[in-house]
């Protein structure tokens, strides 16, 4: 048997957390990977809130004696702290491995390095930084509300190629096809939140839940930024009004970590002028309108200067059915 080489060994830890991406908010989705002394792999990954985390699912499915002097692969530093779970350093040392190696820290002020720490001071070699790349945009949502105590927010759009989301008699369906569609009801599935403005409900009256992804999980939490009719679709859904810096702080206390905004045009003019937008999402059909009296992608004034422009980084570029998704990132 071939024993797998750190990064292999990395990439079936980042495969295990990729399966359960949706079920362990708001802890991290970590997958984990342990070599056993025979060259046996054992995968581990988080379970959902309140249960194991990756690294003691991989230690309680492997044999004690072959599991003393293993090397473990672990997507996110091990967490030190008592919490619902015991800390996962403390059964890293107790079972005797020799040696970790992890993508990331954790950002988490409870851990951020301790974790690190107390495996290196037990005397466990400890590397850091393999395949730390794609394994931070595998935990994006979650480093980025531990570092900001914000969950991520991300602004889907679709539009003709020349920027137009609806036609001057007001219909918008449907501008992209159905993969296009379907594309989008997998970034709800990975959200625990989708808002929308009250204006979008009721011209659509959505429902805004996954029904076109592959998902068993359970539907995000629906918030609409006015007041909801009765008898609205998006019902039960949550009302807010009021400053949304002030809204994000709420939603990340209450460990939400992902944010999906859905629209319509004056609130994703809203939260991409006041910088609360960290991904894009745009779904350009191969259409086109033809003219100015179409409705654009943000409402209201924009940029007044090409030097006042916003940019931000493609981090992806597809065909999705007949369409194009683009996703870009603040810098």
């Amino acid at each position: 048997m071939t024993r797998p080489s750190d990064e292999e060994l990395m990439r079936q830890a980042f495969a295990a957390a990729a399966t359960v991406r949706r079920s362990t908010a708001p802890n991290p989705w970590v997958g984990a990977a342990l070599l056993l002394k025979d060259g046996t792999v054992v995968l581990g990954a988080t379970e959902p809130p309140g249960k194991r985390h990756a690294e003691i699912v991989a230690l309680a499915a492997s044999a004690p004696e072959h599991v003393k002097g293993a090397t473990l692969a672990t997507t996110l530093e091990p967490c030190c702290t008592e919490g619902r779970t015991g800390a996962c350093t403390d059964a890293i040392i107790k079972a005797g491995i020799a040696r970790v190696i992890v993508a990331v820290l954790d950002p988490d002020a409870k851990v951020a390095g301790r974790g690190i720490a107390a495996l290196r001071e037990a005397g466990i070699e400890v590397e850091v930084g393999h395949l730390a790349q794609e394994v931070a945009l595998q935990l994006r949502p979650y480093l980025h509300h531990r570092s900001t105590g914000r969950p991520e927010v991300t602004l889907k759009m679709a539009a003709t190629l020349d920027g137009r989301t609806a036609a001057p008699d007001g219909s918008s369906k449907w501008i992209t096809g159905e993969a296009a569609r379907a594309d989008a009801h997998e970034l709800r599935a990975d959200a625990q939140m989708v808002i929308v403005g009250a204006g979008t409900v009721r011209a659509d009256d959505p429902e805004l839940t996954v029904r076109l992804a592959d998902y068993e999980g359970p539907q995000p939490q629906r918030l609409v930024l006015g007041d909801i009719p009765l008898g609205a679709k998006v019902l039960p859904a949550r009302s807010y009004r009021g400053a949304l810096g002030d809204l994000l702080d709420t939603l990340g206390a209450e460990g939400i970590l992902s944010v999906l905004v859905e629209g319509g045009a004056t609130v994703a003019s809203q939260f991409h002028h006041q910088g609360l937008v960290d991904r894009y999402v745009v779904y350009l059909a191969p259409a086109i309108m033809g003219g100015s009296d179409g409705r654009g992608l943000f409402e209201g004034p924009g940029a007044a200067s090409m030097a006042e422009l916003w940019r931000g980084d493609v981090t992806s570029c597809c065909m999705v059915g007949e369409d194009l998704r683009v996703e870009v990132v603040r810098k």
